[in-house]
């Protein structure tokens, strides 16, 4: 990659870490009601299905709500968050749907990643240890957010076996398939331009800002007229916590995690994603643009399109309801022409440490 390339990418990358951040120091002085200000965000889903081992044996955090014999939801979160941006999901479909949901390696409650492997891969690895662990062969519908669909994409490429068998059906929210960052960098590329340097250095850069955003309160209000996570309508509450999320990410997830994100390029994966697949992304995406989305939808086998109004990139949380309806009546088509659920089970013998991800070097 280019030198002004890299620079470029660093540019879109800081608005998008700094966005989260100071959207929530903004947007939390506003003087208005806020309907999700009781809402418990970090509750736990409550079944602990304990460690899933992942191909070099990182450990993953697995937790469950709803009915073990029902059909069977999996969720993938998003770069820097966790488990807990699939709150309103795992609260209200576990009614009708067994939810299962994990934490990425080096993200929350999972272990750091023993190989040091933070690609979209390893990710990609990490969701087949928990369809081992706790899906007991599927038939199941995937569901990722952002990163989290860009590793069942990965999963894909690696082991399209499993979609059509184990892997019913997929459902994105807010993704894309390559050149992640295009709709952030073009409107404040030039606000945020940095000195040229490497992705790496970019990565570094980035991070170093982020720590800055988070320990000195800031507005900067121009700046998130421009660009921003949220839609219009976002709930103060549900900022504070994405912020918070992205806070406490460790280092070596803004650092070798992005470094690696930003080269991501998963357009020959999409073609093994043979299985009904929804694509939402929200109205006002500045992340993963709409644009993205139709391009998604257009490489996808079985791909169909769903905008949410009025949401931005985070919209499980801020449009929940609208997304939660999409997920169901989308489960249902998908596991009404499924084959039968069959007896779930628990066991998964872990991976040997060291050992290599078949397409570690897609």
């Amino acid at each position: 990659m280019s030198r002004r390339r890299a620079a470029i990418v660093t540019a879109g990358v800081a608005s998008v870490a700094v966005a989260g951040g100071i959207a929530g120091r903004v947007i939390l002085r506003a003087r208005r009601a806020d309907p999700e200000a009781h809402e418990a965000l970090s509750a736990l889903p409550p079944e602990d299905l304990g460690a899933a081992r992942s191909f070099d044996g990182t450990a993953i955090a697995v937790r469950a709500a709803g009915d073990p014999g029902r059909p069977a939801l999996v969720f993938v979160h998003g770069f820097s968050l966790d488990l807990t941006t699939w709150h309103y999901q795992w609260r209200d479909l576990s009614e009708r749907y067994r939810c299962v949901l994990f934490d990425l390696r080096a993200h929350g409650r999972s272990g750091p990643a023993v190989s040091g492997d933070l690609s979209v891969q390893a990710m990609g690895h990490d969701l087949l240890a928990v369809l081992e662990h706790a899906a007991g062969g599927g038939p199941v519908v995937v569901v990722g957010h952002s990163m989290g669909a860009m590793a069942i994409f990965a999963l894909a490429r690696a082991r399209p076996e499993l979609f059509g068998t184990t892997v019913a059906g997929v459902a994105i929210v807010g993704s894309a398939a390559f050149d992640v960052l295009r709709g952030a960098m073009g409107s404040i590329a030039g606000a945020l331009r940095p000195r040229f340097g490497s992705l790496s250095d970019a990565a570094r850069r980035v991070d170093r800002l982020r720590r800055l955003v988070v320990s000195r309160p800031g507005d900067l209000a121009g700046l998130i007229a421009r660009v921003t996570q949220f839609g219009p309508d976002a709930s103060p509450h549900l900022v504070e916590h994405v912020v918070s999320l992205a806070a406490r990410a460790p280092t070596e997830v803004w650092t070798d995690g992005l470094a690696g994100l930003l080269e991501m390029d998963l357009r020959r994966a999409l073609e093994h994603v043979c299985v009904p697949t929804l694509v939402a992304v929200g109205e006002h995406d500045r992340v993963t643009p709409p644009s993205a989305a139709v391009q998604l939808v257009g490489a996808l086998p079985f791909g169909r399109l769903e905008v949410i109004p009025r949401a931005g990139h985070q919209a499980m949380l801020e449009r929940h309801d609208d997304v939660n309806d999409l997920l169901s009546r989308f489960a249902d088509e998908v596991f009404a022409s499924a084959p039968a659920v069959k007896p779930r089970r628990r066991a998964s013998k872990p991976k040997p440490k060291g050992a290599k991800p078949k397409d570690a070097k897609p």
